[in-house]
């Protein structure tokens, strides 16, 4: 069985925490995939693993690379059309999960029947 897709809004996610990522954008982009991996296997409460795990990237992190349990897109434009092009990709009975707070991302992908999560359900605790 595939497991449910979860894909991950790096710029989003990372932009949700006033820790200083903007001094360095692609080690926060880092930081937060390797993090997922744990995410990758177990899970999120309401979304139980093992996932697979995509992290979309922009801008300075887009050359951080995949890791075994989180592949990493890297977005050639807008990272909200490269999200949405992931979800459109993926099979219509497959469960997906955005993780987004970006409203108008939000509804883009509610329309092809992706759900949304916040980015809280994936920032280090």
């Amino acid at each position: 069985m595939t497991p449910p897709l979860l894909v991950v809004d790096a710029a989003n996610v990372v932009g949700s925490v006033p820790d200083g990522w903007w001094r360095d954008r692609a080690g926060a982009a880092t930081r937060l995939r390797d993090h997922l991996v744990d995410v990758a296997e177990r899970g999120l409460p309401d979304l139980p693993g093992p996932l697979e795990v995509v992290l979309v990237v922009e801008g300075q992190a887009r050359h951080v690379d995949s890791v075994p349990g989180v592949r990493v897109v890297s977005a050639p434009g807008s990272g909200d059309d490269t999200i949405v092009e992931v979800v459109r990709a993926n099979p219509p009975d497959r469960p997906c999960t955005v993780v987004t707070a970006d409203r108008a991302l939000r509804h883009r992908v509610e329309a092809l029947d992706a759900a949304v999560l916040g980015p809280r359900t994936v920032r280090h605790r």
